[in-house]
């Protein structure tokens, strides 16, 4: 198994979201929301291009926590969306620990594009070692 200590990070550098990456995010989730997939839906409601499901950002940060324990370790995950992730950027998601206790190993969660903007924030819990 896995040690988890505090300080210690995972990042997962996450595919370039291209358009192809949305349309098979889309038929894959069953979220075919246009603004996800059709250029012209998104410039008819003052919107410059697509731009990526919140859920597809949540899913690469849920492949982070299971390239570092398997699944049934995680004992909690909630994220909160901060802005969106717009179409041939490149996501970063990182993990850090803050602390373990009472079993617990506390992450702080990011998923950051080049330019700095951290477009969603979140926190989990691993079970630790036994």
């Amino acid at each position: 198994m896995t040690t988890l200590n505090p300080g210690d990070t995972l990042t997962l550098a996450c595919p370039k979201i291209t358009r192809t990456v949305l349309a098979l995010y889309a038929g894959a989730s069953g979220d075919h929301n246009p603004v996800h997939i059709d250029i012209d839906a998104c410039q008819a409601v003052g919107i410059d291009d697509v731009f990526a499901h919140g859920m597809l950002s949540m899913a690469y940060l849920g492949r982070l926590l299971t390239d570092w324990v398997p699944q049934e370790r995680i004992a909690s995950y909630e994220v909160r969306f901060s802005a969106i992730t717009p179409v041939n950027s490149t996501p970063v998601c990182t993990g850090t620990v803050t602390a373990v206790e009472a079993g617990l190993a506390h992450l702080d969660l990011t998923v950051t594009l080049p330019d700095g903007t951290v477009t969603l924030r979140g926190s989990a819990a691993l079970t630790t070692d036994r």
